[in-house]
């Protein structure tokens, strides 16, 4: 729970720190990318890439996978007033892993599907999301390797921050529960819980 407590934090504080800054480059009359856009538009599609660390815990054991994680990700946004709202899907490749009693322990892949949705300020968007989560377990012991696919759950918050009209970038925290699967070279049902807190790039069509 601390580390998630700590995941919010800073995503707060980035939050706080980017509206500040974006405020004073508004009132600047030399500023282009950060004018508060008059009834700027999420509406749309969008694709982006994001880039971030993962770090977490696995059931069972003392692991704590940490890593770097980065990948796709799509969606596409409806808008009614201030009020953004839509669905989004990512699929990250991570290097997280961690090593207790000989096991190694790796979610070298993971997606999500999510609903979004949030309140924006012109050009910058303060938003919730929650969805299902899914990826790849993956257990090594000596020469033998075995992989599980897991289901679960994702929720985080984040802010995004539109450039021009058709780029924006954002900050994101989620939190990612992988489900209970059984491992056979453990002998035990093990999941994965991870912290992720990464910066994103979009483009909307």
């Amino acid at each position: 729970m601390r580390v998630r407590e700590i995941g919010a934090a800073v995503i707060v504080a980035m939050i706080t720190t980017s509206a500040a800054t974006a405020a004073d480059i508004g009132r600047s009359p030399y500023a282009y990318a950060a004018p508060a856009y008059a009834g700027y538009s999420w509406v749309g599609p969008y694709l982006g890439l994001t880039l971030g660390t993962q770090w977490g815990s696995v059931t069972n054991s003392s692991a704590k996978p940490f890593g770097v994680e980065g990948g796709v990700e799509g969606g596409y946004n409806w808008q009614s007033g201030q009020f953004v709202y839509g669905v989004e899907g990512d699929l990250q490749l991570s290097s997280a892993h961690d090593t207790f009693a000989g096991y190694q322990f790796q979610n070298p892949w993971f997606g999500t599907v999510r609903g979004r949705g949030g309140v924006a300020f012109n050009n910058i968007l303060v938003f919730g999301t929650l969805g299902v989560a899914f990826g790849e377990g993956q257990v090594q012991l000596g020469g033998l390797t075995e992989s599980t696919a897991h289901v679960g759950w994702t929720g985080g918050l984040g802010m995004e921050v539109g450039l021009t009209p058709n780029w924006s970038a954002k900050a994101e925290y989620l939190y990612v529960d992988l489900s209970d699967q059984h491992y056979f070279l453990t002998n035990v049902s093990n999941s994965f819980q991870s912290n992720i807190l990464r910066l994103g790039v979009n483009y909307r069509f």
